[in-house]
């Protein structure tokens, strides 16, 4: 074992992280949760994304670029949809028809048979009703003739069957659209996975755990529902504008652009109420996400608030938190909220207006009545659409921005990618070399300066020192959880900078001091070490760490179900599982992070003997608090403020009578002054 260790350069490459000691759980643990304020309470910790929103038109086109690779049920939505539109806007001329047969039937029938129509045109002018004369030329009217019912029954059939198909297409475009929304959400939250999986440490050191999760299931969540509820709406809506403005045009131009007034005035309304709400739901959603993270804080340390009586702390953190989000909740629904009634203000307006100069080219003659009738209808038909796109202004801007939340997240820095052509370990022992590391979490505050040390195979290395000397961040180091400024790495003579991450860490196996078990059996748990082992594997793991001492003693053995957070099962016999876990794992390299600080004394003396064993051929990382249990370790290095200060056995470091000293007379001479100290 060789060690060098000077001063070096200001690191030239920041990766930022926390101080001291985060020891990452692999892939499917649970994240770490972000520091908070220095002098605040734990609970207090805001951790919340800036609030400037991406520009929303910016936004929108990206959300509804993730349908791209759906573009099949893209068309076929769409010519469902056209289709669906067109059969509706022709059935409003239909009962116009319909009702231009009933009209003309009961004018018909009061005039005199016999006649023709000019003739009874004429009449109605000598007898100086000419309006009646003009409405009456405008009208195809057999004198003395009914009601034609046969016409009708046939206009009115052809309706009905128009509007069932238009129906019928609309089912099938909501099942296609419901395959849609859910094929392009799947690939949503299949991408933020793996884009968890592929973001680096110090993203997640300053992130807080609840404010994560909101993005990732209550933001995709409403990004979900607000596409289900509005792509459908907005498209139907937009070619029933379309399709009704033709039809508008075809009964009447001068009704149809006394109609068309109203588009513009309700473009700028609506364009004005909704730059003011879009702010608010910006805002809603972040302090959705701070509000869930104030809580995860709060019940995952459940116990440590009641300990320190700090109830009314968290009561009063949870009320101004929530009354934030009351506040921008309100004020985002309130706001968008004003868009429908001022649209059903403005068409109302505009339906009197037509009614109004309808019923005056009646009179002059200049249109039928079942034209007028029509043309209010499609007035309807225009508005309405209308109305819906106001109405769904406030679940379009929610979903767009839980889309920019959900995006943030996306384009968050990722962890430099795995090498193209990655180096492998094709003979594993377990030899780590450090080669002039610097290490520094802020520029500022350099913390590991030209490190180089030796651990050959075989070797039980310890690590000491105070806290925050820099422990865990040299084995996190060897894991690539942080990147280097300087120097390099190697595993079995292989740079694991050129190595992919995977293959690096499934060649170590490490034991955290804080447990990680996940809902599931007991040997579920331990064969998360190794997916591909056998159940003799993990009886034999089981063994060798003394779990199957106290899961015999278990009614349900080792298909008992552990909770997410092992709470049927002691804090030392979570320790154990996780122990054998590693066991399992048979990696060439072990790191222990204070591994056995949760057991019993005697439990730990048989673990101890059980890693004796399990370090053979192997390089062992341990890292401890309590030096009685690195006694026996073939080298042990003294730590501090980032630096190697000491190197030696435990017996060479107390003869030098220097840091390490100190550390072992802190920790046994002292108590025993204490004791032979007498009272009084």
């Amino acid at each position: 074992m060789s060690l060098r260790s000077g001063s070096g350069h200001s690191p030239d490459k920041v990766t930022s992280g926390p101080p001291e000691e985060i020891a990452v759980p692999g892939k499917g643990e649970r994240l770490p949760a972000a520091r908070g304020p220095a002098g605040g309470p734990p609970w207090a910790r805001m951790g919340q994304p800036g609030e400037k929103s991406m520009d929303f038109g910016t936004s929108a086109k990206r959300l509804i670029g993730r349908l791209r690779p759906e573009l099949a049920y893209v068309y076929a939505v769409i010519a469902l949809a056209v289709v669906s539109v067109v059969l509706t806007v022709i059935g409003p001329l239909l009962l116009g028809r319909a009702t231009d047969i009933i009209f003309s039937g009961v004018i018909g029938a009061d005039l005199s048979p016999g006649a023709t129509t000019a003739e009874a045109v004429a009449a109605a002018r000598a007898s100086g009703n000419d309006s009646f004369a003009d409405m009456l030329s405008q009208m195809s009217v057999v004198p003395g003739q009914g009601i034609d019912f046969s016409a009708l029954r046939d206009v009115i059939l052809l309706a009905v069957g128009l509007f069932v198909l238009a129906s019928l297409f609309t089912l099938v475009q909501g099942r296609l659209l419901n395959a849609l929304v859910q094929r392009t959400i799947f690939r949503l939250r299949s991408d933020v996975e793996d884009k968890l999986n592929r973001l680096p440490l110090p993203y997640f050191d300053k992130q807080q755990r609840g404010e994560i999760l909101s993005r990732v299931t209550n933001d995709i969540d409403n990004v979900s529902q607000s596409l289900q509820q509005t792509l459908s709406q907005l498209l139907t809506s937009l070619l029933t504008v379309v399709g009704v403005v033709v039809m508008m045009f075809v009964v009447s131009p001068l009704l149809a652009l006394v109609a068309l007034v109203t588009i513009p005035v309700s473009m700028l309304l609506t364009k004005a109420i909704a730059k003011r709400s879009q702010k608010q739901f910006i805002a809603q959603w972040t302090h959705t996400g701070a509000l869930n993270g104030q809580i995860e804080e709060a019940f995952s340390g459940h116990e440590l608030v009641k300990v320190f009586g700090r109830q009314a702390e968290v009561e009063a953190s949870f009320e101004a938190k929530n009354e934030q989000l009351f506040q921008a909740s309100f004020a985002a629904q309130f706001v968008s909220g004003i868009i429908m009634p001022a649209m059903m203000f403005i068409g109302n307006l505009n339906y009197v207006v037509i009614a109004v100069v309808g019923g005056l080219r009646v009179a002059s003659g200049s249109m039928s009545l079942g034209d007028v009738q029509a043309f209010i209808q499609y007035s309807r038909q225009f508005t309405q659409p209308l109305t819906q796109l106001a109405s769904m202004a406030n679940l379009l801007q929610s979903g767009v921005a839980s889309a920019e939340r959900v995006f943030e997240l996306l384009d968050a820095e990722e962890h430099s990618p795995d090498p193209v052509r990655p180096a492998e370990v094709t003979d594993p022992h377990g030899e780590v070399v450090f080669e002039h590391v610097r290490f520094s979490y802020e520029p500022e505050t350099p913390l590991i300066e030209d490190l180089s040390l030796t651990a050959r195979p075989g070797q039980t290395v310890a690590i000491v020192g105070p806290t925050g000397a820099g422990k865990t961040t040299l084995v996190n180091l060897i894991l690539r959880f942080y990147e280097l400024d300087a120097g390099r790495i190697t595993l079995d003579g292989i740079d694991i900078a050129t190595m992919r991450r995977a293959d690096l860490r499934s060649e170590i196996g490490m034991v955290l001091q804080d447990t990680w078990l996940f809902g599931g059996t007991i040997r579920d748990n331990i064969g998360y070490g190794n997916p591909e082992a056998s159940e003799e594997a993990i009886l034999a793991a089981a063994r060798a760490t003394y779990v199957d001492r106290f899961v015999r003693s278990l009614p349900d053995g080792y298909d008992t179900v552990l909770d997410e957070e092992g709470s049927n099962v002691s804090a030392g016999e979570k320790q154990l599982i996780t122990i054998a876990r590693a066991f399992l794992a048979d990696p060439s390299l072990l790191i222990l992070d204070e591994a056995t600080s949760s057991v019993d004394t005697r439990t730990e003396v048989l673990v101890q003997q059980a890693m004796a064993a399990l370090r053979t051929d192997r390089t062992s990382f341990v890292i401890a608090h309590r030096l009685s249990t690195i006694r026996d370790a073939d080298l042990i290095l003294v730590m501090e403020s980032g630096r190697i200060v000491e190197q030696g056995t435990h017996e060479s470091l107390l003869a030098a009578d220097g840091a390490y000293a100190r550390l072992y007379n802190a920790q046994f001479a002292a108590p025993i002054t204490d004791a032979l100290t007498p009272v009084g």
